[in-house]
């Protein structure tokens, strides 16, 4: 809003910087991507930390608690009584943050927020039951992932006939393989944002498990956004070039901001939990961001640890069922190290530790192919 604002000045906004003496060259900073970004994350670091404590109070009040599972590790039993739905606020002030100094003429960004949404509603339902319809089920999985699978469908298909998205699939470490797989990408896609989002979902467990390497994944795909939408350095890297592509590094610096916040007081011990609100629609716009910045194999090290959760759950799962013995002593893979001993903050310190490499690791392919 402020780009189209202050930097492209409608008719009647040029008496105002006239009479105030502005010059457009003051006000050019506002086109810039970069500074766009920092002052989105900024701006949602700011509105959480300012309303983050009367948050947790209002929630505290409406009773909106976290409910704790009786079967795992014994030290959890005193998180009774938290309040969770934090992610409510998580994604206000990103979107107030968006609505300031992102570019609303670019279709990426109304897609990525468009299908943040529409997940942002359904972990809201399966809140809105367990939180207060005190149904610890939630939204059942036979209605939860038609439902991501559906909103994900949408945006791909918008992504891929409406805007014409380039259906070429990118490898790590190999410039000339480039395949194009037509229409599967579409399903493709789709899988991808939906198990993004089940991914994160699933990390949040313990106490800044998330915020963690969420921070660490959104600010590495904000770089390949912003690389991606560079053609000049697009081309030297010899990555895809996407025109306009750039502009998702400002949501990216957003949910940066926003997570920070966040964290702030969701650190050990939180004072308040994310939610299905907050994580669904958080790996979801990780998800689509992946894809559209054409670095969507490189999800699988970008957001390491949210894959071995998902792994661990998946594989606790397979075994139990077909062999009737459990691999960890218990999925997902945090509260295995949980209930070997390890001090709640020294997994969430040493599982960030791995997603900060992950990261780096990620950034190298950058020259490495």
């Amino acid at each position: 809003m402020l780009y189209h604002l202050l930097y492209k000045f409608p008719d009647w906004f040029a008496p105002i910087v006239h009479a105030l003496g502005w010059e457009r060259g003051g006000l050019n900073v506002v086109r810039y991507i970069t500074f766009r970004t920092f002052m989105a994350l900024f701006t949602a670091l700011l509105i959480y930390s300012c309303i983050g404590k009367r948050m947790v109070r209002w929630l505290r009040r409406r009773q909106f608690w976290q409910a704790v599972r009786d079967d795992g590790p014994i030290t959890h039993l005193k998180k009774e009584g938290t309040p969770t739905m934090g992610g409510l606020l998580l994604w206000l002030s990103i979107g107030i943050a968006l609505a300031l100094w992102a570019r609303w003429d670019n279709w990426y960004v109304i897609l990525l927020v468009g299908v943040t949404f529409g997940f942002g509603l359904i972990g809201f339902f399966d809140d809105y039951r367990k939180v207060i319809l005190r149904d610890h089920h939630g939204l059942r999985a036979r209605y939860k992932f038609p439902l991501q699978l559906a909103v994900a469908g949408v945006g791909m298909l918008i992504l891929f006939d409406a805007l014409g998205f380039d259906r070429h699939l990118a490898f790590p470490f190999a410039k000339t393989l480039f395949p194009s797989i037509g229409w599967w990408y579409l399903l493709f896609g789709s899988l991808v944002v939906v198990g993004a989002s089940n991914a994160v979902n699933l990390t949040d467990g313990l106490d800044g498990l998330v915020a963690g390497p969420g921070i660490m994944a959104y600010l590495t795909y904000a770089v390949f956004a912003y690389l991606a939408g560079h053609a000049m350095i697009a081309g030297y890297l010899q990555i895809p070039f996407i025109p306009g592509i750039g502009e998702l590094t400002v949501v990216g610096g957003a949910v940066v901001g926003g997570l920070i916040g966040f964290l702030w007081f969701n650190a050990h011990p939180a004072e308040i939990f994310m939610g299905d609100v907050g994580s669904l629609p958080l790996g979801a716009a990780l998800g689509i961001m992946a894809v559209m910045t054409k670095h969507e194999l490189l999800l699988l090290v970008v957001g390491g640890i949210f894959v071995l959760e998902t792994v661990s759950v998946i594989v606790q799962v397979i075994s139990f069922k077909c062999t009737g013995k459990r691999v960890f002593r218990m999925a997902p893979l945090h509260h295995h190290y949980e209930l070997k001993g390890w001090p709640e903050s020294k997994v969430i310190v040493r599982f960030w530790i791995i997603a900060l490499v992950l990261a780096l690791l990620s950034l190298t392919t950058l020259k490495l192919r």
